[in-house]
């Protein structure tokens, strides 16, 4: 065997190997370290302001606060529309001692049934146990009174208040004022998509109708806002700063609150609207509708079985003020008389045979006059005083349809008129145009004798009419139709300004006054269609009848209401105004199939001018 040779170890080389890998290590070690460091600094100070705010999200949370509604009042400041405070009895559970059995006496005491009981142990599984649920909602104050004495043995039960919309005068002002309910969907996403559904975030109610959606900005006010400091399981330790809700401003209306009554007792058992407006700046002082119905109904969420009662055949959640649709009938014979004389078609002295019908020339169609032996010599005082049908045939066929719809549509017809609400309705003012269009026929000669009476195509709204007869007492002036004067915030009223329309002009302004004064006439003279509805009046007025046709009569057959289903006799109409001297106010009254506006209309009229000037209203903001 060969005998192994010795190595020889180089100590140096084996030195300096491990020199080396120790510095490398070092080396190593200290990126390590400056990498730590690096982290360290950027964490501490480059990153410090987001870690801490971060931090605080986790410690601080902010609650929104929601502002208190502007309340709405009348022209008086009589209360429209409160906030009042409504008591539920809420339960905190984890202070409960024995959450079941108390649940078990207190619903003993109110009356809770087992479904109730049931379904709240199951919502508050899925919440926070430190968190107040509301167990029982709306309690009556001897609820209350029934609770408070008896609080002490049920630890974590409680009675809390919540402010909530109340209408103390019901169904008489659903239709102007609205209501507010609860929130939907869409109504979030719309509030999202105009960026202001921060301000909503405290709010659950929102306006739905009437004065409360128009004016929903203004109502609602500024959100508040709490911050409280909570620990890891989301309670409230402390508050830290808290920024005071600003509330909504009130809203000081045009309408006053009696007159609204008597409008709507006038109206009890009928179908029909009520407009009382202040002839002087626009301000509508009646708006009612009927039938109507409780919008406290819908602040807390009205039952299927209500909402079921109010989809009847009568209709009472249609607004018949803005949303009605007539035929004006007779109302318009006025406006029609001006436009006559200022076309010269006839004059002051013009003088027609009306032999109780009306025929085109070269036809054997008859348009009768509601008067069948007819009115004999007619000029236009006699024709408004009268409301002689045949007159207005004769004048309507002269004119012809363009400088009928021209002219009317000046007076609002067939557009809407502006007023402060949203439910409205443009009715249908007939045009040649508007006849191609809708049912691509010419306009025939045989069809304006029916407009040149309100009837056929022509539609308008009690509103509309209304609007066009304020028009004619203020002699072609136009005002502005609202139901809302002022907004007022603590002490400090703020008038809402609002322009006026150009104003319609004659090419004889002495033309608005011989249709006033035949108007006059109606009202005053014995052959006056208004005549014995205004007997023994003391003050002066004036005003136009009308009486709609519903249904059409054949030729040769003659209008019998006894023979006709309810809903097809005619609609009672009338327009008017008070002082005939200086006019104060326009009424407008429509009821439905109860007969003419003579009997029915005038009448209602006269309660309502009675009631005006036996007890005036002042505004709370003054005349403009």
């Amino acid at each position: 065997m060969f005998k192994q040779r010795a190595t020889i170890r180089d100590h140096s080389a084996e030195a300096n190997l491990v020199a080396r890998r120790a510095f490398v290590a070092f080396i190593f070690v200290l990126i390590v370290i400056g990498i730590l460091f690096m982290n360290v600094f950027n964490l501490q100070v480059n990153q410090h302001q987001s870690y801490k705010t971060r931090s605080n999200e986790n410690r601080i949370k902010v609650i929104p606060i929601a502002p208190n509604r502007g309340l709405i009042y009348d022209r008086n400041g009589v209360l429209l529309a409160e906030n009042r405070p409504v008591y539920n009895l809420e339960v905190i559970p984890e202070e409960s001692k024995d959450l079941n059995k108390s649940l078990t006496e207190v619903s003993a005491l109110f009356d809770i049934s087992q479904e109730r009981q049931d379904e709240f142990l199951k919502s508050i599984k899925r919440k926070r146990r430190f968190k107040s649920q509301i167990l029982k909602s709306r309690l009556t104050p001897e609820q209350v009174a029934l609770f408070s004495v008896n609080q002490h043995k049920y630890p974590g039960f409680s009675v809390e208040a919540r402010l909530a919309r109340h209408y103390p005068y019901g169904d008489a002002l659903t239709h102007a004022i609205g209501y507010v309910a609860k929130m939907n969907k869409s109504e979030h996403l719309e509030l999202e998509m105009e960026g202001r559904d921060v301000n909503y975030r405290a709010t659950r109610d929102i306006g739905k109708l009437g004065i409360e959606k128009y004016y929903e900005e203004l109502l609602h006010g500024v959100v508040g806002s709490e911050e409280v400091e909570i620990n890891n399981r989301g309670r409230i330790l402390r508050t830290l700063k808290s920024t005071a809700p600003e509330p909504g401003k009130d809203l000081i209306l045009t309408l006053d609150i009696g007159l609204q009554q008597i409008a709507q007792a006038a109206l009890d058992g009928k179908r029909g609207a009520i407009i009382v407006m202040d002839a002087r700046d626009g301000g509508v002082l009646a708006f009612y509708s009927n039938p109507s119905y409780d919008p406290n109904l819908f602040v807390h969420g009205i039952s299927g079985k209500d909402y079921k009662a109010l989809l009847n055949k009568d209709r009472p959640l249609v607004n018949r003020v803005t949303k009605g649709v007539y035929p004006p009938a007779s109302t318009i014979k006025p406006h029609l008389a001006v436009l006559a004389l200022d076309e010269a078609v006839v004059t002051e002295s013009t003088q027609m045979h009306d032999p109780g019908f009306f025929k085109l020339p070269k036809a054997d169609h008859r348009w009768r006059d509601w008067k069948p032996w007819g009115h004999g010599k007619v000029d236009v005082y006699k024709a408004i005083e009268e409301s002689c049908d045949t007159y207005f045939y004769e004048v309507g066929y002269r004119l012809g349809i363009d400088k009928i719809s021209a002219f009317m549509y000046q007076f609002g017809f067939g557009q809407l008129t502006g007023i402060d609400i949203y439910e409205e309705k443009t009715a249908n003012l007939p045009s040649r145009e508007w006849k191609e269009v809708t049912y691509k026929l010419p306009w025939y000669p045989g069809d304006t004798p029916n407009i040149s009476i309100g009837q056929g195509y022509w539609t308008a709204t009690p509103m509309q009419i209304a609007n066009s007869m304020s028009i004619m007492v203020n002699k072609g002036k136009r005002y502005q139709p609202h139901l809302v004067s002022a907004t007022k915030l603590s002490d400090h009223v703020q008038i809402i300004s609002r322009d006026e329309k150009p104003p319609i002009e004659l090419k004889d302004e002495a033309n608005w006054d011989i249709a006033l004064r035949a108007m006059y006439n109606t009202v005053h003279l014995s052959n006056g269609t208004a005549h014995k509805a205004f007997v023994g009046a003391q003050y002066t007025a004036g005003g136009k009848t009308g009486t709609a046709q519903v249904k059409s009569i054949a030729q040769g057959e003659r209008y019998d209401a006894e023979k006709l289903d309810e809903r097809h006799r005619d609609n009672a109409m009338y327009v008017g105004f008070a002082p005939y001297e200086k006019p104060e106010i326009v009424v407008a009254v429509a009821v439905e199939n109860t007969g003419g506006g003579s009997t029915v209309g005038a009448p209602i009229a006269r309660t309502l001018m009675d009631y005006y000037f036996s007890n005036k209203p002042e505004s709370l903001v003054g005349k403009p």
